[in-house]
């Protein structure tokens, strides 16, 4: 379990975490999603005892991490893959952290099959892929088969294949009962793997709960409608905080009013409605409510137009500007 309590971290005048308080539960995935610049990074920091708390405190079960006699046995953390000397092998990586723990060498072994790494184990690391880096910082984060497991942008560089592998692996941790806490940029990652978010912006808690109940929370009722009379049933359904989109012929998409309205509306005036689905809004569009107004970096509409070579035409217009949802 981790136990963050009012806790900060100020550098000059700039405030990079603001006096935040949760739990991460173990059996569970939780999610850590915020803005560039919202905290993130500074608060798993904060938590593996390298960045030391302006105020406030934080523990990983029950006592800070350099307390722990044998930290890596606690929590296992990928917080950057490339922390590794190039001129090292995945093997002696590992067997040198192993030797520091007491963790017998069989365990290197295990997690080496475990991440895949079985091929290149012998292979300097300075000669790695970017997903090969990646699938050695996990190794190193379940080398000492920890309670607690931190992983940072655990897919990046990844194929497919690792993206579902670590999808799997981080599923499997939660389900033996361990705490298992995970940062992604990647929306359809996180909306697959995590069972609770936390989201944070300018270093305050924005959302603490089930990622369904944030999901819910944030985007307002949207409903499918297929009619013989779109024009007419638009009408009968505007009104403040209604917007209505006809992607298709005799389709329309209406957010803002719940579905059971739509359907008494639309039989009040005896408009057919052959179809009325409601719909449900995706972990980006909840994000995006949520964040939309702690944002640090902000793409400018005009930055949207890039100079295309002469002759050329654009595939696709940019109508809107661009909010970067990573770290």
């Amino acid at each position: 379990m981790i136990q963050a309590t009012d806790l900060a971290k100020v550098y000059g005048d700039k405030t990079a975490v603001d006096g935040v308080t949760f739990t991460v539960e173990p059996g569970r995935v939780t999610g850590f999603l915020g803005p560039n610049g919202a905290g993130k990074s500074t608060t798993m920091r904060m938590i593996m005892g390298l960045d030391a708390p302006t105020r406030g405190t934080v523990t990983v079960n029950g006592a800070p991490y350099a307390k722990h006699k044998a930290p890596l046995r606690e929590i296992g953390a990928l917080l950057e893959a490339k922390a590794v000397h190039p001129g090292r092998t995945a093997f002696s990586h590992l067997s040198a952290l192993a030797a520091t723990h007491g963790i017998p060498s069989k365990r290197v072994h295990e997690v080496i099959e475990m991440t895949g790494l079985g091929a290149v184990a012998k292979k300097k690391v300075k000669g790695f892929s970017l997903g090969m880096g990646q699938r050695l910082g996990i190794a190193v984060a379940l080398l000492g088969d920890p309670q607690v497991i931190i992983l940072d942008e655990p897919v990046n560089g990844l194929d497919p294949e690792g993206v579902v592998w670590v999808r799997n692996l981080v599923k499997y941790l939660a389900s033996t009962g361990r705490t298992v806490f995970l940062s992604s940029h990647l929306m359809s990652e996180m909306a697959q793997t995590a069972d609770h978010l936390i989201v944070i912006g300018r270093g305050r808690i924005l959302a603490d709960a089930p990622i369904q109940d944030v999901i819910e929370g944030q985007g307002k009722a949207r409903s499918r409608v297929r009619t013989d009379r779109p024009e007419d049933l638009s009408r009968l359904l505007a009104r403040s905080g209604v917007t209505i989109q006809a992607p298709e012929h005799e389709v329309l998409e209406v957010s803002g009013l719940d579905s059971r309205s739509i359907a008494q509306i639309a039989l009040d005036n005896r408009v057919l409605v052959y179809e009325l689905t409601p719909l449900q809004a995706s972990l980006e569009e909840a994000y995006m409510q949520l964040t939309k107004d702690e944002v640090e970096y902000r793409s400018d509409a005009a930055a949207a137009h890039v100079p295309l070579p002469s002759g050329s035409e654009p595939d696709v217009q940019a109508s809107a500007p661009a909010q970067e949802v990573s770290r």
